[in-house]
């Protein structure tokens, strides 16, 4: 293998080790990853807004320099010092495009940095463009009439999820070492899932967002990462998390604990495995046989898996999700509807979050966010019976990149562009850390992840149990795209 190839194939702590060691040059990586890109991206279409490779180029020059031994140089920034990284095209990054996969965004260059970005620069990372995502971040499925399509990393036919799916297909394709997303319903557990990756949920306020428009309603989206392997998710929140004043409910802590994982005390964990919450759910077939599978690994491990009920009426928890959700996309495209004609050019599924909203009452707000408060409140009581809890990561293989979302599932009519997408809600509406893991393939060689869900503030423990299941999980593991 060349070095080129072994660098790209690296895991993102082993680059770290490598550059840090000076075992390879900050420039030798980005020309192995521009090479990457040059060579995957145009059947993917998962990076955007590229920077030109000098300049790129140029600044990996002065990584090198900081770690140019006997010169009165600054030293290594941090774990990301060397890294390509694109950033989410969510999340603003300064001198770049920030588009929002909005046609009416596609001119807007970024006057300043969002916090996540800024901590991923501080610690040394080279931003080599945006990674795509559907308009506003809605659906999860990746597309947009700014950048088009992206594509899967396994089926350049499939979708690749979303909304980080630009992060996804990059990061499984060895074009980034790591990878950073969002999570509203899904976003990064929904194309971790399929695209063989990992992808993190953490807890809410474990990442603090800033800008923001709200910072103390708008509590069911965050920041996160993703990574080939559980180490790099965790080094990689370990950048990402920490309070910051501007987030007055982000979490008080640093994000220090994450850089060592302790094993896992596998013979004293109980998994409580909700599979369809007993046929609420419908699911394509082949999806939870490949779930039970990856959980019969938990239990060669030592972790006691057995089926548990959700125990709350589950059409009750999605109503009052519609809810909140409505109540908060209608406020992010509010703005836009102001100025006349522009209803036009912004995507039907994103009005009719906002149509929706329209005569939304403050009671009915708040009967909504009593049940909320209810529903976390019965998680609570789960979680004392068990220590994690495990669904499907989605309820759909990779569709058909052409369509927008599946309209059925088994003959079963999805009444919302999301509906297909309902398995992931529970981690989110309560706040709770819940990691994506893969899980293995379908007969068509597509794949699927599991979700590990967390007690209250428990990122660590759920990092522990996925770091066990990767040991355990190697074959899927090692199955990776093919390059074309």
């Amino acid at each position: 293998m060349s070095l080129k190839n072994l660098i790209t194939d690296w895991p993102a702590t082993e680059l770290s080790r490598a550059i840090h060691a000076r075992q390879v040059s900050c420039r030798e990586v980005m020309q192995a990853y521009l090479e990457r890109i040059a060579q995957l991206n145009p059947a993917h279409n998962a990076l955007v807004s590229l920077q030109e490779p000098q300049l790129l180029l140029a600044q990996a020059d002065e990584r090198d320099a900081q770690l140019a031994p006997g010169k009165a140089s600054a030293g290594s920034m941090g774990w990301m010092h060397g890294m390509p990284q694109a950033i989410k095209d969510l999340t603003p990054v300064q001198g770049l495009r920030t588009t929002l996969g909005s046609p009416l965004m596609q001119d807007v260059v970024a006057k300043e940095d969002g916090l996540m970005a800024s901590r991923m620069k501080a610690a040394g990372c080279i931003v080599v463009g945006k990674t795509n995502t559907p308009e506003f971040g809605l659906g999860s499925h990746t597309f947009n009439e700014v950048f088009g399509v992206t594509r899967n990393a396994y089926d350049t036919r499939k979708s690749a999820g979303g909304s980080s799916g630009g992060a996804a297909v990059a990061l499984a394709t060895r074009m980034l070492p790591v990878a950073d997303g969002s999570d509203f319903m899904g976003s990064l557990r929904n194309p971790a899932a399929w695209n063989n990756v990992f992808g993190l949920r953490p807890s809410q306020g474990r990442v603090p967002m800033w800008p923001a428009q709200d910072v103390y309603l708008s509590q069911l989206g965050t920041e996160g990462p993703m990574g080939r392997t559980v180490k790099d998710v965790a080094m990689l929140l370990s950048v990402q998390a920490g309070w910051d004043a501007r987030a007055p409910l982000s979490i008080a802590q640093d994000g220090s604990q994450f850089l060592t994982l302790p094993a896992l005390d596998a013979k004293h964990t109980r998994i409580g495995w909700l599979a369809d919450l007993d046929g609420y759910l419908t699911m394509e077939p082949g999806i939870l046989a490949v779930c039970d599978q990856s959980l019969q690994r938990l239990e060669q491990l030592g972790c006691a898996v057995e089926a548990a009920a959700l125990g709350t009426p589950a059409d009750r928890v999605w109503q009052a999700w519609l809810v909140w959700r409505r109540a908060l996309v209608a406020t992010r495209i509010a703005p836009f509807l102001l100025q006349p004609g522009n209803r036009e050019r912004i995507k039907p599924e994103a009005l009719w979050e906002y149509d929706q909203a329209q005569g939304l009452t403050a009671s009915q707000f708040f009967a909504a966010s009593a049940q909320r408060s209810a529903f976390y409140q019965h998680m609570l009581t789960l979680l004392e019976r068990y220590d994690f809890l495990a669904l499907p990561a989605a309820q759909v293989w990779p569709f058909d990149a052409g369509e927008r979302w599946p309209a059925q599932i088994n003959g079963r009519a999805m009444d919302t562009y999301h509906r297909w997408m309902e398995v992931v809600i529970y981690a989110s509406f309560a706040g709770l850390p819940c990691i994506s893991v893969p899980a293995g393939f379908s007969d068509q060689g597509l794949p699927m992840g599991l979700q590990l869900i967390g007690k209250p503030g428990a990122d660590l423990a759920v990092l522990q149990l996925a770091q066990a299941y990767e040991g355990a999980a190697q074959d899927i593991l090692q199955i990776t795209p093919r390059v074309r």
